[in-house]
């Protein structure tokens, strides 16, 4: 007689079970409350966002009590509720005629919201202790349920994550993919189980997913597929922007969205986010799932490209405007937040660490650490580093910063040298401060009063200079020291292994110095340099918001036009120039200023011309005009000038004194301008 081979259903239970990962401590919760251990639990309420696997968990919840000899009941709602009879009827099938242990499950919790209150409050208080009710559903427990001081002790609620590493690779192993891909596949799905699920049938379908991390690899069908299961309703334009203000931005404030929608729907929009199943509350806003996140920014870039890059302007806004409006930790929060925007560029995957963004932050090192510092340096590039840290340290010690970790401690050191006011012997202890400086010297130096800085120093203890939260906060300090150095010339790196560097920094406009590598202790360092008088930090970041926008790493600075890095003389004879120029623009537009920092400040979408130069040197005029003290000065320069008089007899005849005294007036009115406009060449504009 053949053997049974049972059902098609028994066939594919066993297939769900030997595939089932993780989830032992919710799984080890459920066993106790059924076994007696807890016996204060009756409701376990599990939430989380769609494919995260909830229902997988109802299943191996109903075979753990089928084995215990348990009845179970599993309801999962239509999609019309039922009534309160229906449900009723649905919940106590067959408990008058086994009273025995019960498990009731219920599914899909959301479709029951209308009857929410009913079911708390009437039908679950009505089943005997021996009942263990499992809900799951997208939405935590409502507010009802957190009222209640009585179900404190009846209910125990499970917010379901995202598999591990370890746990999504044994998922992986049991789906058949080959153990080389399972890293990637699960930095594509951030462990999300309904992610892995679909991107390993693709996998084991011969199919492929770019390479990188991002939901940017995942084929469209795949996004499509996530999306729907995500979102389940379907949004209104006005809510698919603040879809995507949400989907871009770290953390989502009902103030941003009011900066992206408008002021009459963001109350509303931020109400209707904070629904959402995926989308989670924080102390700073709201943010949504990672998967979700990843797939609803591929989605809303491909759906509609315009409005895509429309929002992304309008969040990049209202961040920047807290970054220049801000200081210390909460500038540094906002540089985070604006350099989070740019996580789908392709060439800032490598480094960063996105996992632990903006979690950490750098903080001026104090003497108790650097012992610590030496010994970080030293363990991971040796003793020639560590004495040469050491040095810096006593010359310049403000210059270094720390990530501290949870117990005080030196989890990170970034090292800022001043290469300005470093001595002569100084730089030649240090290969890398040496290389910077004739590097400099070479090609721009810096003028009096400029500021040139090397980040010499950067180390993780335990990743070094990989992805680590280091690394990541490395360009916030850079960015908020730009932000304090108006008169910063040059930003400059070292950094170990500098090839795998080259892309990323290409990218961000710090380019590697050719010829300019260097070895201490063994180790081979590179150069990378940006000279902010080229391209202050204004257009370096729109750059890089250039940049994202096309995907297009590669895109040159607006400005086609190399600026001129003027020296304080050469400034001072342009200067001069022009105002003997002031009434000829054929002359003018000739002239070094309209390639000048002061000038390209002044006009930012275009390239300066004779008649902004006209204008900048007419507001100079402007400044001495409007002090009584400067009467003389502004008079004698406006009668020589602006008034064109044919010789400096005449223009001191004009002014009925002597020539003399008129020259003296001239020299200290002239002075007076090139002073100021050589502050705001080397210090910026007047708005820093």
């Amino acid at each position: 007689m053949a053997e049974s081979l049972g059902t098609i259903g028994d066939a594919l239970a066993h297939q769900r079970r030997v595939r089932f990962v993780g989830r032992e401590p919710e799984l080890e919760l459920v066993r106790a409350a059924f076994d007696g251990a807890q016996q204060q639990c009756r409701v376990v309420y599990v939430h989380g966002p769609a494919g995260i696997g909830k229902s997988t968990l109802l299943d191996r919840i109903a075979e753990m009590a089928v084995a215990a000899k348990a009845d179970v009941v599993r309801h999962v709602p239509d999609a019309g509720p039922p009534s309160q009879a229906e449900l009723a009827a649905a919940i106590r099938r067959g408990a008058d005629d086994r009273p025995a242990r019960r498990v009731v499950l219920i599914d899909l919790y959301e479709r029951l919201s209308r009857l929410d209150d009913w079911i708390r409050d009437d039908l679950l208080p009505s089943l005997p202790m021996s009942t263990l009710i499992v809900i799951a559903g997208r939405r935590p427990p409502s507010a009802g349920w957190r009222a209640d001081p009585a179900w404190r002790g009846l209910l125990h609620v499970i917010s379901l994550r995202n598999l591990s590493r370890g746990e999504s690779r044994q998922y992986l192993d049991l789906h058949g993919i080959d153990s080389t891909r399972h890293d990637q596949l699960y930095e594509i799905a951030h462990g999300h189980p309904l992610g892995l699920s679909l991107v390993a049938d693709v996998v084991a379908r011969g199919g492929e997913v770019a390479a990188g991390g991002r939901a940017t690899a995942l084929p469209p069908d795949v996004v499509g597929a996530l999306v729907r299961r995500f979102v389940d309703v379907t949004p209104t334009d006005i809510q698919r922007r603040a879809l995507g203000a949400c989907a871009l931005a770290r953390v989502t404030s009902e103030a941003l969205l009011r900066d992206v929608v408008g002021e009459g729907d963001a109350a509303e929009l931020f109400d209707w986010l904070r629904e959402l199943s995926f989308v989670e509350s924080g102390p700073d806003g709201l943010y949504p799932h990672e998967l979700a996140r990843d797939v609803l920014d591929v989605e809303l870039r491909w759906r509609d490209p315009d409005g895509y890059k429309v929002t992304f302007r309008r969040v990049r806004d209202h961040v920047h405007r807290r970054l220049v409006g801000s200081h210390g930790r909460e500038q540094q929060r906002a540089i985070f937040d604006e350099k989070y925007l740019f996580r789908n560029v392709p060439s800032t995957h490598a480094p960063i660490d996105w996992s632990v963004w903006g979690q950490h932050y750098p903080e001026r090192a104090d003497a108790g650490d650097h012992d610590q510092i030496v010994d970080l340096v030293r363990g991971w590039e040796g003793q020639e580093a560590a004495e040469i840290a050491e040095r810096w340290l006593a010359l310049q010690p403000d210059g270094f910063f720390v990530l501290r970790r949870q117990d005080g401690s030196v989890g990170g050191v970034i090292g800022l040298i001043e290469l300005t006011t470093a001595s002569a012997e100084a730089l030649a202890t240090d290969p890398g401060a040496q290389a910077a400086w004739q590097f400099v010297q070479r090609h721009r130096p810096a003028r009096a009063g400029e500021v040139v800085e090397l980040t010499r120093f950067v180390i993780d203890r335990d990743a070094y200079q990989g992805p680590s939260p280091t690394i990541n906060a490395t360009p916030i300090l850079a960015i908020q020291r730009c932000l304090e150095q108006p008169n910063l010339a040059w930003g400059l790196l070292t950094v170990s292994e500098p090839e795998r560097w080259d892309r990323y920094f290409a990218a961000t406009d710090l380019p590697r110095v050719a010829g300019a590598d260097f070895v201490v202790g063994g180790h081979r360092f590179g150069l990378f340099a940006h000279d902010f008088r080229q391209v202050p930090v204004d257009a370096w970041l729109e750059l890089v918001t250039e940049r994202a926008l096309a995907r297009d790493a590669t895109m040159p600075p607006r400005r086609r036009v190399e600026s001129l890095v003027l020296s304080k003389e050469d400034f001072d004879d342009a200067v001069r120039q022009a105002l003997r120029h002031l009434h000829r623009p054929d002359l003018l537009a000739r002239n070094p200023l309209l390639r000048s920092r002061v000038l390209r400040d002044r006009v930012t979408d275009r390239e300066p011309d004779a008649l902004d130069l006209e204008a900048l040197l007419s507001d100079s005029l402007d400044v001495l005009r409007a002090n009584a003290r400067d009467d003389k000065m502004f008079r004698a320069v406006e009668q020589t000038y602006v008034r064109s008089a044919t010789t400096q007899e005449a223009a001191a005849e004009a002014l009925g004194v002597p020539f003399s005294t008129y020259r003296r007036h001239l020299f200290r009115g002239i002075e007076r301008v090139t002073a100021r406009l050589w502050d705001l060449e080397v210090y910026g504009t007047e708005h820093r």
